[in-house]
């Protein structure tokens, strides 16, 4: 049976779609989770959802208890993790408003608690393979529901994570476009590698929602231009996650 986690300021919880809705305060032994874990069911499918920067937004990238999210989810009972994340565009064809289904991550991270293996014990040495982070299956499900919806969606890209909160400078974006990225975002990592460790398949909804600040012809990204976009574009996540969850339980 499926249990669907939510990971993201997917705005599930005020659309009124759950039966049976209730919320949870949850703690684990590295703390309390981001927010109050929204419970119920949509389409017959549990659904368990965190926001990840808290429910008023006032938790910072690098401060998330990436550890206490996934580890709530893991305990409450979930099979199965979808994220949502606003990120910048690294390339000229991923345009603002654009969704991907990242395949790859880099983890430009440097001061993130990054693995639940603090110590190694002699029958398992903890070394998880993450050659391929994203859960292909799910990754399928999106793009094939978001095709549907005729949304314009990409099936794969690379995504980057940044400390935060900062944006990046433009050397380093023209960098990060050198490296191979096709996306720029402060919370993929750990929160991938993590629900990787927790043997819980993870996949992502990336919204695109500015060309970071490579681009020079036009106007840098910031918080202000992300909101913008991103509240333009809420909706339509929504609906590509409501969606989903009705094929998951199919």
């Amino acid at each position: 049976m499926i249990k669907l986690g939510i990971i993201g300021g997917s705005g599930l919880e005020k659309l009124n779609l759950f039966t049976d809705a209730k919320v949870v305060e949850a703690t684990t032994k590295y703390g309390t989770p981001s927010s109050p874990i929204i419970c119920g069911k949509i389409s017959g499918i549990e659904v368990f959802i965190i926001s990840r920067h808290g429910t008023m937004h006032d938790i910072p990238p690098t401060q998330v208890n990436n550890r206490a999210n996934i580890t709530a989810l893991k305990e409450i009972g979930c099979t199965h993790i979808l994220a949502t994340t606003a990120c910048g565009s690294l390339k000229e064809e991923i345009k603002p408003g654009d969704m991907v289904v990242p395949d790859q991550f880099i983890d430009f991270t440097r001061h993130r608690t990054v693995t639940f293996f603090e110590s190694f014990e002699a029958e398992n040495m903890a070394h998880t393979p993450m050659a391929d982070p994203f859960d292909s299956k799910l990754r399928e499900i999106i793009s094939t529901v978001a095709g549907e919806l005729n949304f314009k969606i990409h099936d794969k890209g690379t995504i980057i994570t940044i400390e935060g909160p900062r944006f990046s400078t433009r050397a380093e974006s023209k960098m990060f476009r050198m490296w191979g990225a096709d996306l720029i975002n402060m919370s993929t990592a750990p929160e991938a590698i993590l629900a990787n460790e927790a043997q819980i398949p993870y996949a992502a909804i990336a919204l695109s929602t500015d060309y970071d600040c490579w681009k020079t012809d036009i106007e840098a990204v910031s918080w202000e231009s992300v909101l913008k976009v991103f509240n333009q574009n809420v909706n339509n996540v929504t609906l590509l996650l409501v969606e989903i969850i009705k094929k998951l339980g199919n």
